[in-house]
């Protein structure tokens, strides 16, 4: 196999000439050009631009949407959906990379605005915005009422036509905004709010917001988010009531009452009123049907009183009489009750004195007195006892002492320098110095001979 052979460095490309090159051919090769496939690996850095890849069964494209171009976009774009774009082929030349630049994206098989509609509908559902334990109570009787809409369509128009065949009198306060194009959103949401910081001073009701039929890119500004969330935030009821029958928005979803038509709206107000009219008419009459039957009775009762009435003089003479009677009465029982407890007294008072302590006193410190007698007595008698036992061991222990045997001539000797007491002859040798214990006084001496005999020689 033959190569050809390098000639001059004229023929030779820089990688950066190269990529140059080859990103010429292609944007001019490929203006715009549309491109179908799925999106992979979706992320969006800090920049706010969005990075992903198209892939079909068989091969992928790098992609890039600007920051300012997915601003226009009605839906959020996610990994998986299948989409349908409008770019041109760039090459990036650090990287030697070709990739798709986007400037128009649709999701395929479904419109974008359907898309949008739906995924906004999904992070309001997951939000706990179509929560029916968060919409406000209606008021039973609506008769401020504020709507925000067009000034010059024909929804408030039919609903001012509506409103004044109300049975009482209903104050309507007008909030104009656009209902159609892009700054329709906006303004919707501004309405709400100012609606809400001017409700202490208007005291509304209800409020109307809505607009006549149309197709969905006209009633698209009910589907914002920026609506939505003014409509959950609004301390006023919201009724919503936006395009036909079949029309359904993100708006009636949110709002505390959906309607299908801005005149369905001011029916339900007119009807609300009528109901609260029927119910004040049924509560009148009841009231005045409970009245004529409570006035009957207290004037038949006022009638029968009268037949029973009597003179107030007779009343006063019975009351005297009656007074008279039980004074007496009283008097008998309160002599018979003191009577009885004279008596009581006078019993209780013997028993008293029959039981009165002075002979148990006296009783008592006479037999102290035997007992002192009789404790002196037997404590002479064992002190006489007990000196008799201690002369008796006196004498006994005097006449076993040995100072009473000294006494009588003997004496005891103890072997030196031991001072072992010495009962036998043999217990000492000759020359051994002893000590003589005499009943007065004590003798040194010294043993010149031993006798085993117990006699002694003259």
């Amino acid at each position: 196999m033959l190569f050809p052979v390098f000639e001059a460095e004229d023929n030779v490309f820089t990688v950066s000439e190269l990529n140059r090159q080859i990103k010429g051919l292609l944007e001019s090769r490929y203006g715009s050009i549309w491109v179908r496939g799925e999106i992979s690996n979706f992320r969006v850095p800090g920049s706010g631009h969005c990075y992903f890849t198209l892939k079909d069964e068989q091969s992928q494209v790098r992609a890039v949407l600007f920051r300012s171009q997915q601003q226009r976009l009605r839906f959020v774009p996610e990994a998986g959906m299948q989409v349908i774009c409008l770019g041109r082929l760039s090459v990036y030349e650090p990287r030697g990379e070709y990739q798709l630049i986007i400037d128009v994206m649709e999701p395929q098989g479904i419109g974008a605005l359907q898309l949008a509609f739906e995924q906004l509908k999904k992070k309001l559902e997951a939000e706990g915005l179509f929560d029916p334990a968060r919409k406000l109570p209606l008021p039973r009787c609506p008769q401020r009422i504020a709507i925000v809409t067009s000034p010059t369509g024909a929804a408030v128009r039919d609903m001012l036509k509506v409103l004044r065949r109300a049975p009482f009198n209903v104050s309507v306060s007008l909030l104009p905004v656009r209902v159609q194009g892009g700054e329709a959103a906006g303004e919707i949401a501004a309405a709400i709010a100012a609606a809400n910081q001017l409700s202490a001073r208007c005291a509304w009701d209800v409020l109307l917001v809505g607009r006549g039929g149309g197709s969905l890119e006209d009633l698209w500004p009910f589907n914002e988010e920026v609506v939505a969330r003014a409509v959950a935030a609004s301390a006023i009821p919201v009724i919503s009531a936006v395009g036909h029958e079949i029309d359904f928005t993100i708006c009636d979803m949110v709002s505390d009452l959906r309607v299908p038509t801005p005149t369905a709206a001011a029916e339900w107000v007119v009807n609300r009123l009528e109901d609260f009219q029927r119910t004040l008419l049924t509560a009148s009459e009841r009231l005045l049907r409970a009245f004529t039957r409570k006035t009957d009775a207290a004037r038949n009762e006022l009638r029968y009183l009268e037949k029973r009435l009597v003179h107030p003089k007779r009343r006063i003479e019975d009351l005297k009489l009656s007074v008279d009677d039980r004074a007496g009465r009283l008097q008998l029982a309160m002599a018979r009750r003191l009577e009885r407890f004279r008596t009581l007294h006078t019993h209780l008072a013997q028993r008293l004195l029959s039981l009165h302590p002075a002979k148990d006193l006296l009783r008592c410190r006479v037999n102290l007195d035997q007992c002192r007698r009789q404790l002196l007595l037997n404590q002479q008698k064992l002190l006489d006892v007990y000196r008799y036992r201690l002369r008796h061991c006196a004498s006994q222990l005097e006449s076993l002492s040995p100072l009473a045997v000294l006494s009588r001539g003997y004496s005891i000797t103890y072997g030196l320098p031991g001072k072992n007491m010495i009962r036998k002859s043999t217990e000492v040798r000759p020359g051994q110095e002893v000590l003589v214990q005499l009943s007065e006084g004590h003798l040194e001496c010294t043993v010149r001979k031993t006798d085993r005999d117990g006699g002694i020689s003259s």
